[in-house]
């Protein structure tokens, strides 16, 4: 599956074009999707219980990973019958790629950052599924980020999800 950028604003649009794809494995970033930058454990917590409980629609999915560049950690992981749930803090995405290679294929990094989520889909062969709402009161880094994500942005083939026909 070659890296591709495809851009959505909602989480169930996300999960739908992973089923389309037959991805085996998902890697999550945390932040904003799961739970806000800074929020407090309550929040990281309910955020990976919501979207473990979301995808048990996806019958092809065998491991997912929720990874962030932070050193926060969920109280504990929620269990998917036939799914390895399992959460990676301090990820270094996208320099460490190691803990992702033995993962089966083919799979989806969901984030919001090209040059962290997306390199990383990029050096594992990864489709980069782009979570892009539009947010508001995003903290400075993740902003500065998001700037840098755009000189990476030529790396991929941009397409918008939502925009996309269905399949027949």
């Amino acid at each position: 599956m070659p890296a591709s950028d495809e851009q959505f604003t909602e989480l169930r649009d996300v999960l739908a074009r992973a089923r389309e794809l037959s991805v085996r494995t998902m890697i999550f970033d945390v932040e904003p999707l799961v739970a806000w930058w800074d929020s407090g454990q309550e929040s990281l917590d309910r955020g990976v219980a919501a979207v473990v409980s979301e995808l048990g629609e996806l019958p092809d999915v065998r491991v997912v990973v929720f990874a962030t560049n932070s050193a926060r950690r969920p109280s504990a992981i929620p269990s998917l019958p036939g799914v390895q749930v399992t959460y990676l803090a301090s990820a270094g995405k996208p320099v460490r790629t190691a803990p992702y290679r033995a993962l089966p294929r083919p799979g989806a990094v969901i984030g919001d950052q090209v040059a962290t989520d997306g390199l990383l889909a990029r050096r594992l062969g990864y489709t980069f599924l782009r979570w892009n709402p539009r947010l508001a009161g995003v903290p400075l880094r993740p902003r500065l980020m998001g700037l840098l994500g755009r000189v990476a942005q030529p790396l991929f083939r941009t397409r918008k999800g939502p925009a996309r026909e269905p399949r027949s």
